[in-house]
């Protein structure tokens, strides 16, 4: 079972152009920043959108403008999980879960929605109204009324944005261990990545629109391609012309890297790979800056330390770092990173 996908959306001066394969088993994140589309997409595959372009799922069209096919919403078997969970006011949990299962006339739906509820230990909310449930049982009930009638398609929008940080963990791993079961396939929107990190066997970033970058988790963040995923990774991201064991920077600046190559390229350096420095270190390292401290940041036991200059970085040292160096916004610092530290690779 596969999902196959073409999605072209243009509204208010804002395009929409994506193109999706996606397997049962894998789950596929959506990842980007607001306003990239997603949840546009994500509409679109559920039937909700109109749209011009092809989706297939498992061998049956749900949509092709070119031929004028076009599956309702509610004939795609698809579940679609929101954010604010949209549960049925006027129903129980055990209620709400067989509401589905009732449409598609199956049978014994009260009995099958309380295994589903008691399955996932919510088996004594059964006779609960939504608003008594609090933001993570609602969610998982959600979650549960999606998956109880048997989809083919989950979407889940941001499922864990609207809920607190203290019950979050708790419904991310009750997340990972439906999706682990489900055996259709899986499209995940979301713009956190610590979500996407912990759900998704493969990431789509996507930013004003259009796919910059795709990959497992690993593969996108040890070669981020845009500023948006950089900051996912934490790592510093450049972008310059190649010659030789140099990288040309916007400006007059460069930077002195290992075999950089030719052509355009991309330059990431970590910030524990940054030196901080308030008078001009001795010796000839082949990559110092003079700088302005622009934000400093406590992270735990570390700082990251925002310097702005010819080469802006992020630098990241130990809190007995940043008071021996009286690191403070306004505060002038030599900046040093060694070529070895720099990895470089085509744009």
């Amino acid at each position: 079972m596969t999902l196959e996908a073409t999605v072209r959306i243009k509204r208010d001066g804002f395009t929409l152009d994506v193109s999706l394969s996606v397997p049962a088993g894998e789950t596929l994140a959506v990842l980007g920043p607001n306003g990239a589309g997603k949840t546009t997409l994500l509409r679109a595959l559920a039937g909700l959108d109109e749209m011009e372009g092809r989706v297939v799922l498992d061998g049956t069209v749900l949509e092709d403008t070119s031929r004028r096919v076009h599956v309702p919403a509610e004939h795609r078997r698809a579940g679609l999980v929101f954010q604010d969970h949209v549960l049925f006011p006027h129903l129980t949990a055990l209620e709400n879960i067989a509401f589905g299962l009732r449409a598609q006339r199956r049978p014994h739906a009260t009995s099958v929605a309380r295994k589903w509820l008691d399955d996932a230990g919510l088996g004594d909310r059964a006779d609960s109204m939504p608003k008594s449930l609090s933001g993570g049982q609602a969610q998982r009930v959600a979650l549960l009324r999606a998956l109880a009638t048997e989809p083919k398609l989950l979407l889940l929008d941001e499922p864990l944005a609207a809920l607190d940080v203290s019950v979050r963990a708790e419904v991310r791993r009750e997340l990972t261990r439906q999706l682990s079961s489900f055996r259709g396939v899986r499209v995940l929107v979301t713009h956190d990545p610590l979500e996407a990190m912990a759900l998704a066997d493969r990431l789509v970033v996507l930013e004003r629109g259009s796919v910059v970058q795709t990959g497992t988790p690993d593969e996108v963040t040890a070669r981020p391609r845009s500023r948006f995923v950089a900051d996912l990774a934490g790592v510093n991201l450049l972008r310059g012309r190649a010659h030789g064991d140099r990288v040309a920077l916007s400006g007059d600046a460069s930077l002195a890297a290992v075999d950089a190559g030719t052509g355009d390229v991309f330059a990431v350096i970590h910030p524990r790979a940054v030196a901080l420095y308030r008078a001009r270190p001795d010796g000839t390292p082949r990559n110092v800056w003079r700088g302005e401290v622009e934000g400093v940041d406590l992270q735990g036991d570390r700082v990251r330390v925002r310097v702005n200059g010819p080469v802006p970085l992020v630098a990241e040292v130990t809190r007995g770092a940043m008071q021996e160096l009286g690191l403070s916004v306004g505060a002038g610092v030599w900046l040093v990173v060694k070529a070895t530290e720099v990895s470089v690779y085509p744009a």
